[in-house]
Formats: structure tokens, sequence, C-alpha cells
């Protein structure tokens, strides 16, 4: 992914934030010579050395895991809040753009054992059942339901590289005011979601 250097993050305790509250992924690799992506959870965990790893699971119907062993590395993309900026919120005339939050994620995939996946699917279905006012578990569901694990290939991806990019107006900063305004203002939950990321960012900076 290119990145303007104004724009590339470097913080991984922010990247890894993010990609924890945006786990529903891409996986992208190759299928008989071409791209193949699959939109899927990619949950973020450590790894028995402490090593930050993504954690998956796709259909045994689709074909992208019968080429997993081909693979040499694959890439996991994480979207985030996105959102057209009008130049009218500029105190200088200057072309619209776009502001938005992506992260990148290179890595070599392994497959997991049928334990290690249904173990993986059970903190999985934890983690979000948490906020649940009737929360479900798998320690509680019936074999019969469970066979259907069995239709799945887990896998976990060793991070080689990561590329996040997240373009909040920098190099603007006198008209940020006016541009985190006119994003309120439009009522998109895209262009509020950076608007508060704007402020954040600013709040940081002092």
């Amino acid at each position: 992914m290119y990145i303007p250097p104004k724009y590339e993050n470097k913080d991984l305790g922010e990247v890894r934030e993010f990609i924890a509250q945006n786990s529903f992924g891409i996986l992208v690799s190759q299928v008989d010579g071409r791209p193949w992506a699959t939109h899927i959870p990619l949950e973020l965990e450590k790894d028995e050395n402490g090593n930050d790893i993504l954690m998956g699971h796709i259909a045994k119907a689709n074909p992208q895991w019968q080429y997993f062993q081909d693979q040499h590395e694959v890439l996991c993309i994480f979207n985030g809040p996105h959102s057209y900026v009008s130049s009218s919120w500029y105190h200088d005339e200057e072309v619209p753009t776009w502001n938005y939050v992506a992260v990148h994620v290179h890595g070599q995939l392994n497959i997991l054992t049928e334990s290690e996946v249904m173990a993986a699917l059970h903190r999985l279905v934890d983690r979000y059942e948490a906020a649940s006012e009737r929360p479900i578990s798998l320690h509680h569901m019936s074999p019969k339901t469970l066979r259907q694990i069995k239709g799945v290939i887990g896998f976990s991806i060793s991070i080689k590289k990561v590329s996040a990019a997240f373009k909040l107006s920098q190099g603007r900063e006198f008209d940020h005011p006016a541009i985190i305004d006119g994003l309120e203002r439009t009522g998109n939950h895209g262009a509020m979601d950076i608007a508060r990321m704007m402020r954040q960012t600013d709040k940081k900076k002092g």
C-alpha cells in the first residue's frame, strides 16, 4: 500500500487497537494464479512467544483454502472510517480530498488443527457475546450443532509487515476546526468517526 510519509502511522499500539476494533477484514491470496479475497473476522491475538498473530477461519466450500499451502505470503486488509472532505472547509483554495484509515498486514499463514480451531472459535464467540444481554456459549451447544465446525478451515497468520495509513488532514491543522465541523454536519457515520479521530489526534498533539 502506498502511504505518503505524513499519513503513515507507526504507533503500533494505536494500530493494534484499530485492528482489534475493526477486525472484520479481507484475506487476500492467490487462487489458481489469480487474486482471491474473502471477507472474514481476523482476530488479533498473541502466540506462545508473545508475538502478534491473526486468527481466522473460512468455509471448506471456499476454494481459497485449497491453495493455502502454496502461499509464501498473504495480505489482510482492515478498513476503518472514511469520508469525502470538501475544500470549502479550507481557508485557502485547494482541491477536495478523502480522509480514511486503513491497515494492511502481510504474513505467513499456517493451518490449525481441529482442536486449535475449536479453541479459537470459543474465544471468538466469548469475546463478542460478552456484551450481549443473553450471551450464548459454544460450551452449551449440542455435539450435533458443533459438527458444523468440521466444515471450516482455521488458520493463524504470523505477522511479517504492517502498513497503516491514517489520513486525517495532516498538514492542514489550521483548517481542522472547520473540517471537523463540516464532517460532523454531514450526519454521516463515517464522516463523524473521522471527525472524532481528528479531535483525538489533535488532543494528543496538544
